[in-house]
């Protein structure tokens, strides 16, 4: 007669599964322990899976509008700055203007008209970082204002030197919401350029009014010039404001997008951020339950029927 082991087969195979299902609960706690995440599958995830992705889209749909946003508000910015200086010419015309007029002195009022010219011209031809026309509406590769003098302005109608189009740039800031950013050539700089055709060409079209006015020069510049430019002055103070109310809007979107995006960002941590303390605990009870199913498991295969007879 043989003595076998005490531990039957069905005892044995039964051990091997404990042992096979904390090993595993054991693999389940190392991994999120070390990697912070619940599960790197899918299944893992179960049925939050749909939720996750949901989210984790939603966070990165609102980090892109942020990042656009933000290119909108540098851009809105550089334009304040311009559209700033630019109101600021046209005050410094209608002043200049009102003293000739007020004094019937034209003296250095031609001089003040060509040097605001060529500064309304560089704001009106400038570019962004990348060399594009901020005003030129999506002709971005072309020079929206072509006049290069107060002469060349004479020879022609204002509206034929602007040539940008009518299309304002928009920026999409959130689901649904859309921002115009951009500002045309056309609408900030007609006026202006009228009030500065209409004071060269009031000595005969030559450019060359100065010193003491005749009652004829000063009705003019009271009745035809003085209008203009003070329309023009009231026109771009509106728009620069306009576009300070355009760039509030624009952080305002970017603080909205901040925290929707902590926000999803938060709910996809809620699902696939494991909770440290809690995995810490599971893994100490898996290593000890793992240790001991092993330790039993090797005493039922250890154990035999000498170990309950009676010694001779």
């Amino acid at each position: 007669m043989s003595v076998d082991r005490v531990a039957t087969n069905s005892q044995t195979n039964y051990m091997l599964s404990q042992i096979s299902k904390a090993n595993s609960n054991l693999q389940q706690s190392e991994t999120q322990v070390s990697s912070g995440k619940v599960s790197d599958t899918y299944a893992g995830i179960g049925d939050k899976t749909a939720a996750l992705e949901g989210a984790r889209v939603a966070a990165q749909r609102a980090d892109a509008y942020q990042a656009n946003t933000q290119l909108a508000v540098t851009q809105t910015d550089l334009q304040d700055t311009q559209l700033t200086t630019l109101a600021g010419l046209a005050s410094q015309l209608q002043k200049a203007v009102q003293t000739a007029a007020g004094n019937s002195d034209g003296t250095d009022l031609m001089n003040q008209a060509n040097s605001i010219f060529q500064q309304a011209s560089q704001i009106l031809n400038s570019t962004d970082a990348n060399g594009n026309y901020i005003y030129g509406g999506s002709l971005t590769d072309q020079k929206p204002f072509t006049a290069t003098s107060l002469a060349n302005l004479s020879t022609g109608t204002v509206s034929s030197f602007f040539k940008n189009d009518s299309s304002k740039k928009t920026v999409q800031v959130g689901d649904g919401q859309t921002e115009t950013i951009g500002v045309l050539a056309s609408d900030i700089g007609t006026d202006l350029m009228t009030s500065l055709q209409n004071l060269y060409n009031l000595d005969g079209g030559t450019g060359s009014l100065s010193g003491a006015l005749t009652t004829t020069q000063t009705d003019s510049l009271k009745n035809t010039v003085l209008p203009d430019v003070s329309k023009a002055a009231t026109s771009l103070n509106s728009v620069t404001a306009l576009n300070g109310d355009v760039y509030n809007n624009l952080k305002s979107s970017i603080t909205n997008q901040a925290t929707m995006s902590k926000l999803y960002t938060g709910f996809v941590s809620d699902i696939e951020d494991v909770d440290m303390a809690k995995a810490l605990t599971n893994l100490s009870s898996n290593q000890t339950a793992l240790q001991a199913v092993l330790t039993v498991t090797s005493k039922l295969n250890n154990l035999s029927l000498l170990n309950f007879m009676p010694s001779q």
